[in-house]
């Protein structure tokens, strides 16, 4: 196969040392599940072979196989009654040392630390099993469902919470969001729809990995005034591109080969949809509830829209233009050149022919959810019921079935592990524990006696990090802005200055965890980032947005009057 390139009229002799990104396509006859070889045992069994057709007649940019449809799957695997081989090795039951790090932060705080007299017990045994929760999805001992689902049923059998409550949070919208975009991108993949866009942004930007991410990311700046859910942005539309793009390179969710694309694509995207989503006051649900908490509290600002951009405007853009190039720095893709991808993707795209039948109905069916996420609200419709209606339709026509839907496990994993963090903090913010942390952050800046621009970065600082205890942004909001802006307020900080600064950094963290917002599960779920990864980069990169608004909105904030 590798000499077979070296006749290829796409490749010059100075291109030859790239050839690791490109291969011929795969002959169309037969497919297996694998393509290793594998030694054989007394206990194996081969798979059956079975023959496939109709979806290995084209070639693909940059792969040497394009998985068939069902093997499209978030974790890389395809449904399969083969027993495992004699190399497969499974890792059974909880690590010992992340397991007792996990648990014993939970147990510290639950029986050495004081509990303070403004907090109920029920609210200090939350906050220790939340606390334990929140460690072992850093410390990994179990997958990150098993141990959410662990930390769920610790809080019940501990009688901490009652049983409705602790899965109260499985009938939130958002949730359910989640899930039903993770069937949207199996669709872009499953129809081709995902490879013919991908191989538009190679034809496009394809000459490097960096142009690739700025491509992306300023595509998201421009759509995020009229589609405002980030999550939707993420699942319906950037997250299947992504993949398209890191599969067609060769890049695999779970597996080494992640960092060629996918794990840089997936964190520059997910870093940089916070600055998107503050751009714009219609980019972002929370925008809204936030500015409507400020009208509570006495304060309304004219020309609400406008003023929010102009606010917004150049630190967000700067922060735009600097996330993919450090984080191209501090986490590059190992493919960083592609200088014949767009020949080959104007070549491609001749030979994929035509659109499909399915990829017009996954068009339309796509263009009529972001058309009802966008005016959903004047016509009365969720955003989720128009992601159902959306799958309803590519159910009815057969663009996807139920099987898809079952074998999509990112889905229901996601389902699981974020409803349990989501009903957790929301307990948290019930039981008063969100409430006692404000005031002792009030207390504290009280005692200091502070000037108001050291009181603002101070409560600025305090209300983006506290969000690691949140699972949601619109909870984080609805427990902390109006409590936040009266501290603001208190010590004397520029009311439009304060009510807009805490509106920016709801959307800023929501890249802090894998946990902490909608698109947070959605990218952590593609399987391309380790969680430690999402963790450090996510704290990185909030020091370095804090750095951008900071010192450019300060100068900005000026020149605009806002103090």
């Amino acid at each position: 196969m590798e000499s077979s390139l070296l006749h290829s009229p796409y490749l010059s002799s100075t291109s030859f040392s790239r050839i690791s990104l490109l291969r011929l396509p795969p002959l169309p006859s037969i497919s297996t599940t694998t393509s290793t070889l594998r030694p054989i045992s007394s206990s194996f069994r081969p798979p059956p072979l079975s023959i496939s057709t109709p979806k290995f007649s084209k070639p693909f940019l940059f792969s040497p196989q394009k998985p068939p449809p069902h093997a499209a799957t978030n974790d890389n695997t395809t449904p399969s009654t083969s027993e495992p081989t004699a190399t497969t090795i499974t890792q059974r039951g909880a690590k010992v040392i992340p397991l007792i790090i996990s648990v014993s932060i939970g147990l510290i705080v639950r029986f050495l630390v004081p509990k303070p007299p403004d907090v109920t017990p029920q609210g200090w045994q939350l906050l220790s099993i939340f606390l334990s929760t929140i460690a072992g999805l850093v410390f990994s001992p179990l997958p990150v469902g098993a141990w959410a689902f662990m930390g769920l049923t610790v809080s019940i059998l501990t009688k901490t919470l009652p049983f409705t409550t602790a899965f109260s949070a499985f009938t939130n919208e958002v949730i359910w969001l989640i899930v039903i975009s993770f069937f949207f991108a199996r669709g872009f993949v499953k129809t081709g729809l995902g490879d013919r866009i991908a191989t538009y942004f190679v034809k496009w930007l394809g000459k490097s990995t960096l142009g690739l991410s700025y491509g992306l990311t300023l595509s998201e700046a421009l759509i995020a005034p009229a589609m405002p859910s980030t999550t939707a942005r993420a699942g319906g539309v950037f997250l299947p591109i992504i993949k398209s793009l890191s599969l067609s390179a060769g890049s695999k969710p779970g597996d080494p080969s992640a960092r060629k694309l996918g794990s840089y694509l997936i964190q520059s995207q997910f870093q940089s949809a916070g600055s998107s989503s503050a751009l714009f006051l219609t980019a972002a649900a929370q925008n809204l509830l936030c500015l409507k908490l400020a009208e509570e509290l006495g304060l309304v600002i004219a020309t609400p829209w406008v003023s929010w951009f102009k606010a917004a405007s150049l630190p967000a853009f700067v922060s735009l233009i600097a996330t993919p190039l450090v984080l191209y720095k501090l986490y590059p893709p190992e493919t960083k050149d592609t200088p014949e991808a767009p020949a080959m993707a104007t070549k491609k795209l001749e030979l994929m022919g035509p659109v499909t039948k399915n990829e017009w109905v996954m068009v339309g069916t796509m263009l009529l959810a972001v058309s009802l996420w966008v005016f959903g609200d004047a016509l009365g419709i969720p955003s989720v019921v128009a992601a159902m209606l959306g799958l309803s339709i590519l159910l009815l026509l057969g663009v996807l079935d139920w099987d898809d839907c079952l074998s999509e496990k990112s889905a229901w994993d996601t389902l699981a592990w974020f409803a349990v963090l989501v009903g957790m903090a929301g307990q948290l913010t019930n039981l008063g524990i969100v409430s006692w942390m404000s005031n002792c952050v009030a207390k504290v800046l009280q005692s200091l006696s502070l000037s108001w621009p050291a009181a603002f970065g101070v409560l600025q600082a305090a209300y983006f990090f506290i969000h690691y205890l949140f699972a949601s942004q619109i909870g984080h909001v609805g427990a902390l802005y109006s409590a936040f802006l009266a501290m603001h307020l208190a010590s004397g900080v520029p009311s439009v200055l304060a009510a807009l600064a805490l509106a920016y950094n709801t959307n800023l963290f929501g890249a802090l965890t894998h946990y902490s917002s909608g698109q947070a599960a959605l990218y952590f779920g593609a399987g391309y980032v380790d969680l430690p990864d999402v963790f450090k980069f996510g704290f990185i990169m909030a020091l370095i947005n804090a750095l951008i608004w900071g010192i450019v909105g300060t100068f900005w904030w000026k020149l605009l009057g806002l103090y």
